[in-house]
């Protein structure tokens, strides 16, 4: 049988030939029909790119991911952020994209466009988001990486956090990512072993309004081209394995300048009744299937809050809205939305969260 992985070190030796100064490769990547699935094709630009302004729209086959039919089938990418290139290096770039269909209307799945017009008439508030990303890493049998192939690894305590080949699995490709991120100028801001073993969770933020979800994203797009190179599968399934092991979710810590300030206290305790009177808008807006995937996470255990009820407490992990230890002590800071799902859509999770707690009175 012919193994599917090649051979890293034949394809080095043409990525050392030399680059001309004037031709500069532009990854361009968007968010498919799925609202999950990330695709990217590369173009040549003459020049580099200083700007997402910079560089021309393009289109696609939209027939090809779920998001038009073949008798009108071509899609617009709309260059919005643009990043480093941490697998070509030099002068190349990483470019985001909205999506637009024929006749210039956004996408289904193009929720950055109206997360971009909430985030621009809340910017008086300055919001800042963090987005803890949890993941779950498969061997390519799609069975968690390092599990054993006969059974089951032993009950969930000392992998959180671990250290040790009998305690975490994958960390070459989680310290591949982490150095990737820095490159291409994604604000990382840590990344630890998760509860289940072969889970894991990068943390990106404080990052102000539209930038949240642009970063994650290309965050996410980096974690699977990096696993790619391993022969790693990178799963953001909410509850990748059933029985008595955590899920996965994008917990979202959240915060106003009014909130940051002394006594802010009271403006996130403000906050947090008015997510409350919203807890079904939120869910419904938290996972890309309106809740259904998040049902299988959110069950009242394994650190979760029923998805039924809304619940807040300081320190309390097992709350829909976790106000910090430290963030009662102070009397300012920020809020932690538990609810997320791993698979979320960032710009869906951060423009609900402005709208009901800012925008809407």
């Amino acid at each position: 049988m012919v193994s599917v992985l090649t051979d890293k070190n034949v394809l080095k030796h043409y990525l050392e030939l030399p680059q001309p100064d004037d031709q500069v490769q532009c990854e361009y990547i968007w968010i498919d029909g799925t609202g999950q699935g990330i695709r990217s094709k590369c173009r040549t630009l003459d020049f580099e790119p200083k700007d997402p302004t910079d560089c021309p729209v393009w289109n696609y086959d939209g027939s090809s991911t779920y998001q038009a039919e073949g008798s009108n089938s071509d899609m617009y990418l709309h260059p919005v952020a643009i990043y480093r290139d941490p697998f070509r290096r030099g002068k190349n770039k990483l470019v985001l994209c909205e999506v637009y269909k024929y006749n210039k209307t956004p996408a289904e799945t193009n929720k950055r466009q109206s997360c971009k017009k909430a985030m621009d008439k809340a910017r008086d508030v300055h919001p800042w988001f963090g987005i803890e990303q949890e993941y779950t890493l498969l061997d390519s049998t799609k069975y968690p990486f390092g599990w054993p192939k006969n059974g089951f690894p032993g009950p969930q305590g000392p992998y959180y956090c671990g250290v040790g080949a009998t305690k975490v699995f994958g960390r070459d490709v989680v310290e591949a990512h982490y150095r990737a991120c820095l490159y291409a100028g994604i604000k990382i801001a840590g990344c630890n072993a998760e509860v289940m073993p072969a889970q894991w969770e990068f943390q990106v933020g404080p990052c102000e309004g539209i930038d949240m979800g642009d970063q994650l994203w290309i965050a996410r797009y980096i974690l699977d081209r990096v696993a790619e190179d391993f022969g790693v599968v990178v799963t953001y399934d909410p509850k990748p394995m059933t029985g008595d092991w955590n899920g996965a979710g994008a917990h979202t810590n959240y915060s106003t300048k009014e909130m940051r300030e002394p006594g802010g206290i009271k403006a996130i305790e403000e906050a947090i009744k008015k997510l409350g009177k919203q807890h079904a808008r939120h869910i419904k807006a938290y996972d890309p299937k309106g809740g259904e995937d998040n049902k299988r996470r959110l069950t009242g255990h394994h650190e979760t809050s029923s998805i039924e009820d809304f619940s807040a407490g300081v320190a309390n992990r097992g709350a829909s809205i976790r106000i910090p230890r430290q963030v009662a002590e102070d009397g300012m800071g920020y809020l932690e939305d538990r609810r997320p799902a791993s698979n979320c859509d960032p710009y869906s999770v951060t423009e609900v969260i402005i709208v009901t707690t800012v925008l809407e009175e």
